[in-house]
């Protein structure tokens, strides 16, 4: 070794974390403040679209579909909208002909969304939390949850 070098303390070629890439333990980010304000006005968007009825696909016609909550990746390319139906459980049956809309719902929302560079892919995804609210309300209505939730009290 030269004088004056430093030896490094680190083997070169190899991450911080001895190359082992991120921990398991370590939980996803939560979206930007960017990506929440995109997925809100592409939900808004997809909204508009599904009610005045501009989804020309045969299924389609006269169904009335709900965009509850849109989720868009970081690199804002892909999103997946949930979507239910309110009073039916037959959302699971729309979602070919919604993805069959899907080109035609990128080309609106690129002519709407000025402000992003490339309108992101769509992809639909029935969305089960109210059903699975409705599920867990029924349970703590039981009559032996209702016994011991009182008695907690």
């Amino acid at each position: 070794m030269k004088k004056g070098a430093t030896q490094s303390a680190k083997p070169a070629g190899k991450a911080r974390d001895g190359g082992a890439g991120k921990s398991r333990s370590t939980p996803a980010r939560p979206p930007s403040q960017r990506q929440l304000r995109v997925a809100e006005e592409i939900r808004h968007v997809l909204a508009g679209i599904f009610g005045r009825g501009e989804v020309r696909d045969p299924e389609l016609v006269d169904v009335v579909i709900t965009v509850t909550e849109v989720r868009i990746a970081p690199d804002l390319k892909r999103a997946t909208a949930f979507v239910t139906r309110l009073g039916r459980t037959d959302i699971d049956q729309k979602l070919p002909a919604l993805r069959r809309a899907a080109p035609f719902l990128r080309s609106q929302l690129a002519k709407m969304l000025r402000n992003l560079r490339v309108a992101p892919e769509i992809s639909f995804q029935a969305d089960t939390s109210l059903d699975h609210a409705m599920a867990v309300d029924a349970l703590l209505r039981r009559p032996e949850v209702a016994r011991d939730l009182g008695s907690a009290e």
